[in-house]
């Protein structure tokens, strides 16, 4: 059984410490040094049986993964914990999958050469969902032939998500970028925060005449769980940098 450690046990992090436990040995739960969920059971937490795992300080991170030993780190808090985080994780050797968003090139420069340098495997991708894997290819493929239309992208979250816009919104400006010859800046993104809407997408693209719009919704959390499992699996024993494109091409084999 893989064992795994999660770094972050906000909303996504519960979510993937529920649905985890039944397949995953969880070997250790980790949050900020300022956590109101220190010392409690991440298994009452998530809304499940306890499973003897408490929420631990990330200030004693190194030591708690010579403790726990896991085979995975599934990271999911912010960037600038993520940075500074990784470089502990990949020093001690562990693989990661790494859905945190926001980082700065300068970070994920950074991340990227800590996890070369120490040998390791990372997934790393702004949104873990399956479903968006598949819209960000609809959209590079609606790209190649909408290169003159008007591109831009809508994306709503709920209202406590701080970044925005939201990493996947901006990765897929980066798509239609990259199949336009456009900079990912020209692809004007526009942000919505309210109520506690889970994550929608859209890119449209509008010519005099026509509009073609292709939408991504998610209906719950779990959408982005069912691809953050995968990549555990994926990443397990696994050395290098992927993304949850290859994720899915080797689950569909």
């Amino acid at each position: 059984m893989i064992k795994i450690a999660v770094l972050g046990v906000g909303r996504m992090g519960r979510e993937i410490i529920k649905q985890a436990a039944a397949n995953f040995k969880i070997v250790a739960t980790i949050d900020s040094p300022k956590s109101e969920f220190l010392g409690k059971d991440a298994g009452i937490l998530s809304g499940i049986e306890p499973i003897r795992v408490t929420v631990e300080s990330s200030e004693n991170l190194a030591g708690i993964l010579d403790r726990a030993k896991p085979d995975v780190v599934v990271d999911f808090t912010n960037a600038d914990a993520c940075a500074k985080n990784s470089k502990i994780i990949s020093d001690k050797k562990v693989n990661m999958v790494i859905g945190t968003t926001g980082f700065t090139e300068e970070q994920m420069s950074e991340l990227k050469n800590n996890i070369t340098k120490n040998n390791i495997g990372a997934v790393i991708s702004p949104n873990m969902s399956i479903g968006v894997n598949v819209f960000w290819n609809l959209v590079r493929d609606a790209s190649k032939f909408l290169r003159d239309y008007d591109i831009e992208v809508v994306e709503a979250h709920h209202r406590f998500k701080k970044d925005k816009p939201s990493g996947t919104a901006l990765k897929t400006a980066e798509v239609i970028a990259k199949e336009t010859g456009k900079n990912k800046e020209e692809i004007p993104i526009h942000a919505i925060r309210a109520g506690d809407i889970v994550g929608d997408h859209t890119a449209v693209f509008a010519t005099p005449g026509e509009r073609i719009e292709i939408t991504h919704r998610a209906h719950s959390r779990m959408a982005f769980v069912n691809g953050v499992l995968k990549a555990v699996k994926f990443i397990y024993g696994k050395k290098g940098i992927y993304g949850m494109n290859e994720v899915l091409s080797e689950s569909a084999v």
